[in-house]
């Protein structure tokens, strides 16, 4: 079984993963955890993608493509794998179906974790970081007990930089430009399941589990 996750920042797609990896016995399959993996093992892939990391810039698809490739290849992906942040290109969903074609493989499902913009804002501007210990807190969901200090070590608590409104803003429009394409091309192909995100984390993932049950 292949599942794509796929969602906004913000939309607890982190949060869903774990279970779904989980409760459906998957292999977790992120593209950052496999990038750094291969250029670590020093694969020709990875010694390639190490080239246009070092120099600040995007892996080409081509090469994305082929590590994901490998990655499926191995034993813990036989029963199945979670894709998480891939692909994120209409032109990667096309390589990635070739891909499975020539396994023998074929995706079961496209999860899109649906969140409104106003939501989404609210989520990634509400949490606040103490300076001292680390520890993360939200405004809305899980406030300090004294306003900006931290109940664990009395620290001062700061908004990270990528949590400002004008960030938040920019990371949403650069998502909507790049996966909008994406939805309507598993939507074309009848594998796009949404789920509606704005609910209780709970209820998100008993509407996944009813889908992939399906």
């Amino acid at each position: 079984m292949i599942v794509i996750l796929l969602g906004p920042p913000g939309a607890g797609k982190g949060t869903q993963a774990e279970r779904i990896i989980d409760h459906h016995k998957l292999t977790h399959v992120s593209t950052g955890d496999i990038l750094r993996s291969s250029v670590k093992k020093g694969t020709e892939l990875g010694n390639k993608a190490k080239e246009f990391m070092d120099k600040g810039e995007l892996v080409s698809d081509d090469i994305i493509i082929g590590i994901v490739e490998e990655r499926l290849k191995e034993p813990d992906c036989k029963s199945g794998a979670l894709l998480d942040g891939f692909p994120r290109t209409v032109v990667q969903a096309r390589s990635l179906d070739k891909v499975l074609e020539k396994m023998g493989r074929s995706i079961k499902a496209v999860i899109y974790i649906d969140v409104d913009e106003e939501e989404i804002i609210s989520r990634l501007t509400g949490r606040r970081i103490c300076r001292e210990c680390g520890a993360s807190y939200h405004l809305n969901f899980n406030p300090p007990q004294v306003r900006n200090v931290c109940d664990q070590c009395g620290g001062g608590l700061y908004q990270r930089e990528d949590d400002s409104f004008e960030t938040v803003k920019q990371r949403i429009n650069v998502y909507q430009e790049q996966t909008e394409p994406l939805i309507n091309y598993y939507e074309k192909n009848n594998l796009l399941e949404k789920v509606e995100g704005n609910q209780d984390i709970d209820e998100v993932f008993k509407e996944i589990k009813k889908i992939l049950e399906n």
